[in-house]
């Protein structure tokens, strides 16, 4: 019998990961490389979140939140 997760794990999952994350859309940000402004949120398969951060220059790079700071 395969693994199965449990809809209330997955659930709590993610709840737990959106909860560390109190980065949305608009927000300006200082990322390793340089500061810029959040455009785009995704989930990974693993169902970890990455943020789309926008820089001065107009080039778009992905950061995991542990990465990024408020600016």
């Amino acid at each position: 019998m395969p693994f199965r997760r449990r809809a209330s794990s997955r659930r709590a999952l993610y709840d737990r990961a959106m909860t560390k994350t109190t980065f949305k859309p608009g927000d300006e940000v200082i990322t390793p490389r340089s500061r810029g402004k959040v455009i785009d949120i995704c989930a990974t398969p693993s169902g970890q979140f990455i943020f789309g951060i926008e820089d001065e220059t107009g080039e778009v790079t992905y950061f995991t939140p542990k990465a990024l700071q408020h600016a």
